[in-house]
């Protein structure tokens, strides 16, 4: 919390260089099914949180950003390429994972169904493992250093 006891949240891509610092309350957060953002994410869905764009502050450099659609921009890091915003005109949505703590932003809604993939509601009932049970090699396991920006501010 900030000294006006308003709730703070951090986050960015993953090589770091572009972080964000957003002071109040999150809106809603979604999941998009629509073929433009499975695109964008490069996934099944686009996991969302909306923000005031008053709130948003990026720390570091600003995401670069590409005309999706004549309503839309889209924000990614220009280094890493990890898709960050959804921005339509005066609005303003985050990827949920890339906040540095994304488990406490749970999506309340799912939007553009007519593009929902088949398969997304059966993920949970595939057979899972950890990462230790999936990899052969231990010794290549612990060997791994990540370049990654840890999920929290340096």
């Amino acid at each position: 919390m900030t000294l006006d006891n308003r709730p703070f949240y951090t986050g960015g891509c993953q090589c770091g260089a572009v972080r964000f610092r957003i002071e109040g309350a999150l809106g809603k957060a979604s999941i998009c099914h629509c073929r433009m953002c499975q695109k964008a994410f490069g996934n099944f869905f686009a996991p969302l949180v909306s923000v005031e764009p008053a709130n948003v502050q990026w720390t570091k450099a600003e995401p670069a950003r590409f005309q999706s659609s004549n309503h839309v921009k889209r924000g990614f890091c220009p280094q890493c390429g990890t898709p960050l915003t959804y921005e339509p005109a005066n609005e303003i949505a985050l990827a949920i994972a890339a906040f540095d703590d994304p488990s406490a932003i749970a999506p309340e809604i799912q939007y553009g169904m007519e593009g929902r993939l088949p398969y997304t509601d059966s993920l949970a009932q595939l057979p899972q493992r950890t990462t230790v049970e999936d990899v052969q090699d231990v010794e290549w396991l612990a060997d791994i250093v990540s370049f990654q920006h840890p999920d929290h501010e340096k």
